[in-house]
Formats: structure tokens, C-alpha cells, sequence
């Protein structure tokens, strides 16, 4: 059974929103200083990944980026080429090499595709995604890359009237002035 996995660049408040300042939103991108060891760490988990999952305003941001990116390691060529699912009731077209709409009872089908064979299933940003799918039980990891900044405002990782999850740290990485920290939620 394929896992879902949360992978998500956090201010030490909390904030996700943003981070590299694309969006303008939230005070100029905040995300910086990843050490080498970051960028490997981020790099080998999109490697590993069999699928991304992502919201609407993810998607868009991404499937505006991506496309046009090219490197000699393989990451864009990984994120460009592997399947794309974006939950959204507004989208019409997702052009995105790639790419699903999820429409309908979108849970049911991310219960489906965690059924599947294939890698794992990556989510970035998509904060209102994230939440929801807290609340349908279905992330199986949390990896939190925490940034020393503090926002003061933005879209929260755990936004407010989240049902109280606990969640276990499996591991505690430093990265420099960023540490990673790998949760999973506690069953119940």
C-alpha cells in the first residue's frame, strides 16, 4: 500500500504559506538556508515519490514553474514526468504533463490510488488539501522542514478547527539552521 506523505517548508510559527515568495503573500520568500544536505533530502524524497497530489493553488504554481525547468540531476525531469493528481471543483483543464482532476468524492479516490502500486504519494503546500485530509485520516507522514523565521502571519501548516491529532516524531534530522522533523499520526 502506497503512503501519503505531507512534505512541507515551515516557519517556526507555523506558517507554510509561500515559501519561496512566488505567491508574494507572505514577507518576501522565506524558505532559505538549505543546507546541501536539505536540497539531497528533498531531492531523494521526490525521487522516491511515485505520485504528487496537490491542490488547486499548488497545482497552478507548480504547473506554471515546472514545465520550463531543467537540470542534470533528474529532478525536473521527475517532476514533470510523474503522475499529478489536483483535487480542485474549479479546474477544467489540467495541462501539466501528466496530471488527473480529482472530481467527485475526491477521498474515496485518494483511498483508491493509496491502493495502487507505485511509490509513494507526495502533497506540497495545498494547505486547505493538507487539512482535509487530516480530517478523512488519510496521510500516513508528516515531514516538516522547519525554517528558523518566524511570519507572524500566513496559512498555517495545522490550521485552526483541525479535530486534535497526535502524532509521533520518528526522527529528528538537523540541516544546518533547518531541522526536519518526520511525524506520523497516531493511531487510534
Amino acid at each position: 500500500m502506497r503512503k501519503i506523505i505531507v512534505s512541507e517548508f515551515v516557519s517556526i510559527d507555523g506558517v507554510m504559506e509561500d515559501p519561496g515568495g512566488a505567491e508574494g503573500t507572505v514577507g518576501g520568500p522565506w524558505a532559505r538556508g538549505l543546507t546541501k544536505e536539505g536540497g539531497q533530502f528533498k531531492f531523494e524524497e521526490v525521487m522516491a515519490a511515485g505520485a504528487l497530489l496537490l491542490g488547486r493553488v499548488t497545482y497552478e504554481g507548480f504547473a506554471k514553474a515546472w514545465p520550463s525547468m531543467k537540470d542534470e540531476g533528474g529532478f525536473a525531469d521527475k517532476m514533470n514526468g510523474m503522475p499529478k493528481y489536483v483535487v480542485s471543483k474549479t479546474l477544467d483543464k489540467a495541462e501539466w504533463n501528466n496530471s488527473t482532476i480529482l472530481r467527485g468524492d475526491v477521498f474515496q479516490e485518494i483511498a483508491k490510488l493509496k491502493q495502487k502500486d507505485g511509490g509513494d504519494i507526495l502533497v506540497n503546500g495545498s494547505a486547505q488539501l493538507v487539512a482535509a485530509l487530516m480530517e478523512h485520516n488519510l496521510v500516513d507522514q508528516f515531514r516538516l522542514m522547519i525554517f528558523p523565521v518566524v511570519l507572524g502571519k500566513g496559512k498555517r501548516m495545522f490550521q485552526e478547527g483541525l479535530d486534535r491529532t497526535t502524532l509521533t516524531l520518528a526522527e529528528v534530522k538537523p540541516m544546518g539552521a533547518v531541522v526536519t522533523l518526520i511525524l506520523h499520526p497516531a493511531k487510534t
